[in-house]
């Protein structure tokens, strides 16, 4: 069984108009970094109608406060009514968590790219924190894409996991309709691998026999991505029935 329990909201951070974080706390069981959890509340608009979406954990598992890294939708009936939720407010959350895009199923490897849409940095921000498992990589690449240079908002929390890893961990981010940053790439994730550009700036090549991939996030990043690897890289989906060098994570 896997019962609905109360969450208490502790903070809510808005970002941007469409951006926030849910701060919260409850007696969840203990889950593996990279994980999801449910969120479910009832929609006042809907007679009461009891909704639930999936979100993943920006928390570690050690960590006592949950937090989810939230995009609000328009028209969306779920992101509207927790973006309006206020401290002291209750919601629900599944007592167990889900997912299996967590560090332990990833095989060893010379480099561990982490490539992330929008919120979907979440989970690498789990995974990142805690630590657990991480040392058999020589080098860990977190690649945000967003699509203005403000809507990256854990890039503190990144530049802190950068200094954190002593020279393991490279980040790069990119924006898609913003070129503000001398730092960042602008473009997609699909076309800054197939102009080289990414590899490029980074330093270091995308090889069947050296890296893993992890992907997270916009289902046509996702598709577009996976393709470009499997066509020009010779890579294939990672399964435990057939070892490949592709994890997904698809966020809707």
């Amino acid at each position: 069984m896997n019962p609905w329990i109360i969450a208490n909201v502790l903070e809510i951070k808005k970002w941007t108009n469409n951006l926030f974080s849910l701060i919260l706390r409850a007696d969840i069981e203990p889950f593996h970094a990279g994980q999801f959890t449910k969120l479910s509340l009832y929609d006042i608009n809907n007679n009461n109608k009891k909704i639930q979406r999936a979100y993943s954990y920006v928390n570690s598992p050690s960590e006592k406060n949950i937090e989810i890294y939230i995009v609000r939708v328009k028209n969306g009936k779920m992101s509207n009514l927790l973006y309006n939720l206020k401290c002291g407010d209750k919601i629900f959350i599944k007592k167990k968590s889900f997912g299996f895009f967590i560090i332990n199923e990833i095989p060893d490897c010379k480099n561990l790219w982490m490539f992330a849409t929008g919120t979907a940095i979440g989970p690498y921000c789990s995974i990142l924190k805690e630590g657990k498992n991480i040392d058999r990589f020589n080098n860990i690449i977190l690649v945000h894409a967003v699509r203005y240079y403000n809507e990256l908002t854990y890039l503190p929390l990144m530049k802190e996991l950068y200094k954190k890893y002593n020279g393991k961990l490279k980040i790069q981010t990119i924006t898609s309709r913003d070129k503000s940053n001398k730092d960042s790439l602008t473009g997609r994730i699909p076309i800054l691998l197939q102009n080289n550009s990414l590899e490029k700036k980074i330093g270091i090549p995308i090889e069947s026999h050296t890296s893993h991939i992890m992907l997270c996030g916009n289902p046509a990043m996702i598709q577009d991505t996976y393709l470009f690897l499997k066509n020009y890289r010779n890579m294939k989906k990672h399964l435990r029935r057939s070892p490949g060098n592709i994890t997904i994570e698809h966020y809707w």
